[in-house]
């Protein structure tokens, strides 16, 4: 039997060898490990931000230059005409009308104390949608919204009525 004997440079030239293999093979998984934690991993946060209040939007009603097309009298209904104006930067939406207070003649019929005129507004959610772009007005026409009974006086002939209208709006 033939030995033969190995060097220290034989040992040693191995010992590289298996330590390099060993090395790119950790390298590699270390590689491999990095990129999954990279791509798989998940985090928390918080964020702030601010809302901006809405600015009121204005209800006029015979406005210079809007002209009733309607006419009230006892027994009968007439359209109601409003004006809104959005101050707003951004459009918003008229979701419905409400009434808001007695309706008043106007200052020239003193006499007409019993009016009987009343406010019937459309129900809400209005059906067609109404929009008010930014920072504009719109005339707004409720057909047949205003309604006169038999008990007004008839100091009232003539006379104007200013009906306090509530209307809300949404963006």
């Amino acid at each position: 039997m033939k030995t033969t004997a190995r060097t220290p440079r034989t040992r040693a030239s191995g010992r590289l060898a298996r330590t390099a293999a060993a090395t790119v093979a950790l390298c590699v998984l270390g590689g491999v490990g990095s990129a999954y934690a990279y791509w798989s991993a998940t985090g928390l946060g918080a964020g702030a931000s601010t809302n901006g209040t809405m600015q009121t939007v204005t209800v006029d009603a015979l406005v210079p230059g809007d002209t009733l097309q309607t006419s009230l009298v006892p027994g009968g209904t007439a359209d109601v005409l409003v004006r809104a104006t959005n101050p707003n930067p951004h459009a918003v939406t008229i979701y419905g009308f409400a009434a808001n207070g007695p309706a008043t003649a106007d200052a020239s019929h003193p006499g007409c104390t019993t009016t009987g005129v009343t406010f019937t507004p459309p129900a809400a959610p209005l059906a067609t949608p109404i929009t008010i772009a930014a920072n504009t007005s719109i005339l707004v026409t409720l057909q047949g919204a205003a309604s006169m009974d038999a008990t007004s006086v008839s100091a009232c002939q003539g006379a104007q009525f200013a009906i306090p209208v509530t209307l809300e709006v949404r963006k």
